[in-house]
């Protein structure tokens, strides 16, 4: 087969490569831009990461756009693909479907985040260190970066999932990561918004996979650019994301904590039944009884619930781990090969 067989057979199967070189001689990087009516910032933000990766080919995700984004965009130099269906989370579905490359470097299109940076973020990825790197905005930023409350919910949504993960993240929500080939084709994007950053963080950690931060400096929008991110509609968003992520990756833990809340509360008002009746010999509130047998019923019931799904979770854990590394050994398998056949024809 040829090298050309190949690349035919991708973009037939949706992907848009970069370029034919391997991962350990000349890393495939993609730069990944999502944008919504980015018009006064994407063409900067294009220049800025060509100069500071002239390898890498950039991808600009114009995701229904009703300003002069995607004109901008292809006249910097980026690749433009359209994305119809509006929220990040059905961008990102495209960009780890739709693009072929060893690492994926994801930045918004706002010119918030510093392209100086980008060799630092990607370092880890490219060393083998991590799946997935954060560029973190909290430690460096400029006092308007964060409109009010915005600062304030990025710590409860890192305090929440660090304590139910056991662990410790400085930035859940930053738009700037970098991801290598086995946590793109692994994860199932399930988000539609601005909750997607928050799914790949507890995806990353419920799975086991290598997690660096790295501190970049977060800057401002420019004036009359305006953030997308709606504080409290896309906060609540955010935090029923990690109740049912937690409740999916974790259902014995979940299941267990409302088990034992629901049997603490059954024995508590079975016990006011009990001493009632060992003072009087008489029952005299038979609901408080039939509650107590109810809450201990439920809370059997929500053990047991743990327990089967928590089994069939390690099982589809195994059954996704498998199927990624048969896809990760037949794209390793099919990259010398079409090297050679290029090789053969010259």
């Amino acid at each position: 087969m040829t090298a050309g067989f190949f690349r035919r057979h991708d973009r037939q199967c949706g992907l848009l490569h970069t370029t034919d070189s391997t991962m350990t001689e000349h890393p495939r990087i993609a730069v990944l831009i999502p944008c919504h009516n980015e018009a006064l910032t994407v063409g900067k933000v294009v220049r800025d990461f060509r100069a500071a990766l002239p390898e890498a080919v950039i991808y600009v995700f114009d995701n229904a756009s009703t300003d002069d984004t995607a004109a901008l965009a292809r006249a910097a130099g980026a690749t433009l693909v359209a994305v119809p269906a509006k929220g990040k989370g059905h961008v990102v579905r495209s960009m780890f479907r739709d693009v072929d490359a060893d690492v994926f470097l994801m930045v918004d299109g706002d010119d918030t985040y510093p392209a100086d940076r980008a060799r630092a973020v990607l370092a880890p990825v490219l060393a083998g260190e991590a799946d997935m790197v954060v560029g973190t905005r909290l430690e460096a930023h400029e006092d308007s970066a964060f409109r009010r409350f915005h600062g304030l919910g990025n710590r409860v949504v890192r305090g929440v999932i660090s304590r139910l993960f056991n662990t410790s993240i400085a930035d859940v929500l930053s738009g700037y990561r970098a991801f290598n080939t086995r946590f793109v084709r692994s994860m199932p994007v399930l988000s539609q918004g601005f909750e997607i950053e928050t799914e790949m963080t507890v995806f990353a950690l419920a799975q086991g996979m290598t997690l660096r931060e790295v501190p970049v400096p977060y800057g401002s929008r420019p004036e009359g650019s305006h953030s997308k991110l709606h504080t409290f509609r896309d906060g609540y968003r955010v935090l029923r994301t990690i109740g049912f992520l937690y409740k999916d990756y974790r259902p014995l833990k979940f299941f267990g904590l409302v088990a034992l809340a629901c049997l603490l509360a059954g024995i508590g008002f079975g016990a006011i039944v009990v001493r009632e009746f060992a003072l009087t010999g008489l029952v005299t509130h038979p609901s408080t009884a039939v509650l107590a047998v109810a809450l201990v019923l439920i809370g059997m019931l929500s053990l047991a619930t743990g327990l089967i799904l928590d089994t069939v979770n390690r099982r589809s854990q195994e059954l996704l781990r498998l199927l990624t590394d048969q896809v990760l050994m037949q794209a390793s398998r099919k990259a010398p090969a079409a090297d050679r056949d290029a090789t053969d024809r010259v």
